[in-house]
């Protein structure tokens, strides 16, 4: 199709999957890697290139509304960043060694995975209520905004947190992704952070835990500027949507619904890569 089609239809989807991946804190790629290599049979390792220069977009444009009203914990996600960088450098290298249609299950897999999690109910929506012994030694219990007052919340779970966020950056840089699902997961169950600064902060972290294994992509020739100048510029605008939505939306809502469109696009996905149609 001619460049200006192809460039309209990323973009536009690329509006929607930053909004979604806004609201959710999972990132814009769960959908655009779908659009891409499934709709317009683009090679998956390019589309995870784009990928990833717009999960940096989607970071950059809701975690600073986030930030300015005080949802996301900075302390949490600098310390959580160190383990994804570690992931996200590991998963880009491997990334280079395994075929499309493995990448195009295991995306499946991770998608579904991530749909299951937003079916089931949280821990306590306000948080945990008291912290752990290290969680108080890095000071990262904090409050955020609600009800017209501020909510105080404790953090439990460090060390499984941390963990889990290795295996979060590893997904990121193998599947560009952003890794929010697993990031999401740690916070909320793990570290039991209350779900709207799980979101936020997972947004904030995003984009570090994608530079760090972006640079990969370039070296090899996986990130092209004709087609991750589209996505880009989509994901930013649908961010910056989603971060002014996100204070207004029910969160078991927003995970009802975003949860049976992450089904449907991981089972294509996981049939597509088994067929070899990837």
């Amino acid at each position: 199709m001619p460049y200006f089609v192809l460039a309209s239809v990323l973009c536009a989807g690329s509006v929607v999957a930053g909004f979604l991946g806004a609201l959710t804190g999972l990132g814009g790629g769960v959908v655009i890697i779908p659009l891409m290599t499934l709709a317009l049979g683009i090679d998956i390792r390019y589309a995870i290139g784009a990928s990833l220069i717009s999960v940096i977009a989607t970071s950059s444009g809701a975690a600073a509304a986030y930030v300015r009203e005080g949802y996301t914990n900075i302390r949490i996600g600098m310390f959580l960043e160190v383990a994804t960088t570690i992931g996200a450098v590991a998963g880009a290298i491997i990334a280079g060694y395994v075929s499309t249609d493995v990448i195009a299950v295991i995306f499946g897999f991770v998608l579904f995975s991530s749909a299951l999690q937003a079916f089931r109910a949280t821990h306590d929506i306000a948080g945990a209520e008291m912290s752990s012994p290290a969680a108080v030694r890095l000071r990262l219990p904090g409050h955020y905004p609600g009800g017209g007052s501020r909510q105080e919340y404790g953090v439990t779970g460090v060390a499984p947190g941390f963990s889990l966020m290795v295996i979060a950056g590893g997904l990121s840089g193998l599947l560009g992704i952003g890794s929010g699902a697993v990031k999401v997961l740690a916070m909320d169950r793990i570290m039991r952070i209350p779900f709207k600064v799980s979101t936020t902060t997972s947004n904030f972290m995003i984009g570090v835990t994608a530079a760090a294994s972006a640079g990969i992509y370039v070296g090899r020739g996986y990130v092209v500027p004709e087609l991750a100048m589209p996505v880009m510029l989509g994901v930013l605008a649908g961010s910056l949507l989603g971060s002014r939505i996100l204070v207004l939306m029910h969160t078991v809502i927003l995970r009802r619904v975003f949860a049976w469109v992450i089904i449907i696009l991981s089972l294509e996905m996981i049939y597509n890569g088994f067929a070899g149609k990837i």
